[in-house]
């Protein structure tokens, strides 16, 4: 019970860290899609770089992530993704600063 209580606040934790973070970087840099192609070019790269194992193979550093490791990293992409569509929706409102 412990465990999946520190996964469910890990991942809303997570999804809301992207979804400000998206948000932010959409404002400044008027693009919608940007923090997506952040989130999958340099977070997911860099988070398997510091996890790897030189002394293991290619396959068995990839069958060590679990399912719970990837929850948060589906989670914060969610919320990128959010971002994006929150901002796509407000400057089809009118919303000119956005």
């Amino acid at each position: 019970m412990g465990r999946m209580l520190q996964i469910a606040i890990a991942m809303v934790l997570f999804f809301v860290m992207m979804f400000g973070i998206g948000f932010i970087l959409n404002m400044l840099m008027k693009t919608t899609w940007f923090p997506i192609y952040l989130f999958v070019i340099v977070l997911v790269p860099l988070y398997i770089w510091s996890t790897w194992d030189r002394g293991l193979s290619f396959t068995a550093n990839f069958s060590e992530f679990t399912f719970v490791d990837w929850l948060p990293v589906v989670a914060a992409l969610v919320g990128a993704y959010v971002s994006g569509y929150a901002i796509r929706a407000l400057r089809i409102g009118g919303y000119k600063m956005f």
